[in-house]
């Protein structure tokens, strides 16, 4: 479990590090620092993709887009489910933001995670092709 919720938690911070309400993430510096420190914005911009890279192609080999899918389906539902028993307001833009980015986050988090879940359930060793 321990495993998971850090693989959690650095998808949530990738997430937030690049957009996020407040004013402290890689898009909104961008927007402002771009032409004054161009170098550093591309740095950032290309550890940012690696990051990306690295979660979203270990999710869509892992879960699949329809997983994918199935996962953002659940946190909606569960917002829902929240938001209609009233235990959660939408009015704010920033708090649905937030909800977004913590959704994005379970679906990258689960997806880089779903392999140890599947061996632990059945048994079963995931391995990649070794002909491709």
């Amino acid at each position: 479990m321990t495993g998971f919720i850090l693989r959690l938690v650095a998808a949530f911070l990738l997430l937030v590090a690049t957009f996020n309400p407040t004013e402290w993430n890689y898009v909104t510096w961008v927007r402002a620092n771009f032409y004054d420190q161009m170098p550093l914005a591309v740095l950032m911009g290309l550890l940012l993709a690696v990051g990306y890279i690295i979660y979203l192609r270990a999710t869509l080999r892992s879960i699949g887009a329809f997983g994918m899918f199935l996962v953002v389906a659940i946190v909606a539902a569960v917002v829902w489910v929240l938001y209609d028993y009233g235990l959660l307001t939408l009015r704010d833009t920033s708090q649905v933001v937030w909800l977004a980015l913590i959704a994005l986050a379970f679906v990258l988090g689960i997806g880089l995670s779903w392999s140890h879940v599947r061996r632990r359930l059945s048994g079963q060793a995931d391995m990649d092709d070794v002909d491709e």
